[in-house]
């Protein structure tokens, strides 16, 4: 049975304009490779270092029986994160981002198109939504449903480095990303959409979704429009 929260993932997913190519799985076994030392998947696979990964798509962070997850982990599951195709790409693209205290070595798959082949790889060890309507799809959308017209807006760089006191406490100016991720010299748009994604929850991260909370449409701008310049 899918939790309310899944329903939700789904619903916002459904929502997007359109799908993006699904991705290839051959290519995606052989991404899979690196994640071979510490995962198994398919018949037989068992926990190792890291959990197995079979039955993945919907499933609770943390919540496979019978593992030992980082604290880190159990933090985000007991926050509402589950595994979808969304969720799967940002935390592919950067672990620690997600799960700051994560015991993963993995460094993230900065490929978008690469990212897609593996979720599509390990999408082929959980329910099929060809026998299964309600399980999830493996596409990622090429799009998400934030307003245009916020991203649109033009910020204050000026305004963007008096508000950025609080988001320097954590994130390093000079861009350096010993356990926080960098923001700096991130391009605008992609820096809006993460902000706003924290603001509504799609993203899972407490601290992240307070702080975002707190700003408005144009500080966010300001905010971007500042850290995509900052170099030192």
């Amino acid at each position: 049975m899918r939790t309310l929260a899944a329903y939700v993932a789904a619903a916002a997913f459904a929502a997007l304009p359109a799908l993006a190519d699904p991705g290839d799985v051959e290519k995606g076994e052989k991404l899979f490779q690196q994640c071979k030392g510490c995962h198994q998947i398919g018949a037989g696979a068992t926990n190792r270092s890291g959990p197995h990964l079979n039955g993945l798509f919907g499933r609770k962070a943390a919540g496979l029986d019978g593992f030992r997850y980082s604290k880190s982990f159990q933090r985000a599951g007991a926050g509402g994160l589950e595994w979808h195709a969304e969720t799967l790409d940002t935390f592919l693209e950067n672990p620690r981002a997600m799960t700051s205290g994560t015991r993963m070595s993995y460094p993230g798959l900065k490929s978008a198109e690469d990212r897609t082949h593996l979720i599509a790889f390990l999408r082929q060890y959980s329910d099929d939504p060809a026998n299964i309507p309600e399980a999830d799809p493996t596409a990622q959308g090429i799009d998400h449903d934030l307003d245009p017209a916020i991203l649109a807006l033009v910020g204050d760089p000026e305004y963007g480095a008096y508000l950025s006191g609080e988001c320097t406490t954590c994130h390093q100016a000079a861009g350096s990303d010993d356990g926080i991720p960098s923001i700096t010299l991130w391009p605008e748009d992609q820096f809006v959409v993460a902000m706003h994604a924290y603001k509504t929850k799609k993203r899972n991260h407490p601290v992240m979704q307070m702080i975002a909370g707190r700003l408005g449409d144009e500080e966010i701008a300001a905010l971007a429009a500042y850290f995509k310049d900052l170099e030192n």
